[in-house]
């Protein structure tokens, strides 16, 4: 019983994250178009840390709540998640090339990034000296993304702007959608995180492998859900830089952020094995991205495959 109460929370939490980031994004978008504020500026900001939102929440959540293992094994989870699961679904339908301009640029960023996290969690715990070193990076790359010299691949938010579909229009709406996602979003991370260790404590595994697994797919939805609407519209090139820019504010954000509140003591069982996974599937879409091979079915069942081999792993 209590089991299924876990599933509920967790399953709740979800629903409220989800809804939440989708509120507070189309409010921010609507704030935008109503207030002439440029479309790149909230595109790069609230629409950003929007889509991150979840990620975020369950992290900072998890990590104040005594529960650092959930939020590592979040982001480097989800990191594996965005490479392996994200971009083997959609290219099953439809492939996806890896010649953009600039995006080689962008996966070196990731990998470098990714490394920099490695040796972060070697000299654990990670402080808030190394969350302003993770934030700093982070306003780095979007001052050069804002002045063109990088880019960073999102929903394009003048194209939301011009249909203007399900964005509200009327300040009293606008304050709605943005004060209820505000709402919505600590409280689906808190039963998220409630939900994920009373799984973890029923079923005799460590909160660490709930967060690299239930927790980290589970946020890790709305990146999915992206790409499979891409791939269907025959699209599903955009996908590719989306994963990339989602793996990097996964880190430089989410975890620079959560190191400002708190320090986060890092598992010595990441070490062994899963912050290696998450560095090796960067480096092998580094290396697909450099080698210009474009993604398809053949990429996307060994991509599924070696995802469904890394849950049963840890596991």
């Amino acid at each position: 019983m209590l089991e299924f109460l876990d599933f509920l929370k967790l399953f709740g939490g979800f629903v409220y994250l989800l809804m939440g980031g989708e509120l507070l994004v189309r409010g921010a978008l609507g704030l935008s178009r109503e207030s002439k504020i440029p479309p790149v500026i909230v595109g790069m900001t609230v629409v950003a840390m929007g889509t991150s939102a979840p990620e975020l929440m369950v992290s900072t959540f998890s990590a104040l709540s005594g529960y650092p293992g959930i939020a590592i094994g979040n982001v480097v989870g989800s990191n594996i998640a965005n490479v392996l699961l994200v971009l083997g679904v959609p290219v099953l339908i439809y492939p996806i090339v890896t010649n953009q301009e600039g995006l080689g640029k962008q996966t070196s960023l990731m990998v470098g990034v990714s490394l920099l996290f490695i040796i972060l969690c070697l000299l654990e715990p990670i402080t808030f000296f190394e969350g302003v070193l993770l934030v700093t990076i982070l306003v780095c790359f979007l001052i050069m993304t804002t002045r063109g010299s990088a880019v960073i691949p999102l929903d394009d938010p003048e194209e939301e702007l011009a249909r203007g579909i399900g964005l509200p229009s009327y300040p009293g709406t606008i304050a709605l959608f943005i004060i209820i996602g505000a709402v919505t979003l600590p409280l689906g991370a808190d039963l998220v995180v409630e939900g994920g260790v009373g799984l973890a404590s029923s079923w005799g595994v460590s909160e660490a492998v709930i967060g690299l697994s239930l927790i980290a797919l589970g946020t890790s939805l709305p990146e999915l859900s992206t790409t499979m609407i891409a791939a269907l519209h025959k699209s599903s090139d955009v996908a590719i830089g989306n994963v990339i820019g989602s793996n990097l504010f996964n880190i430089l954000a989410i975890l620079g952020i959560t190191a400002l509140l708190t320090d986060i003591p890092v598992d010595p069982q990441f070490m062994r094995f899963d912050l290696w996974v998450m560095f090796g599937v960067a480096i092998i879409l580094w290396i697909y991205v450099l080698a210009k091979i474009t993604l398809g079915r053949i990429t996307g069942l060994v991509f599924l495959a070696g995802y469904f081999s890394y849950l049963y792993a840890i596991y």
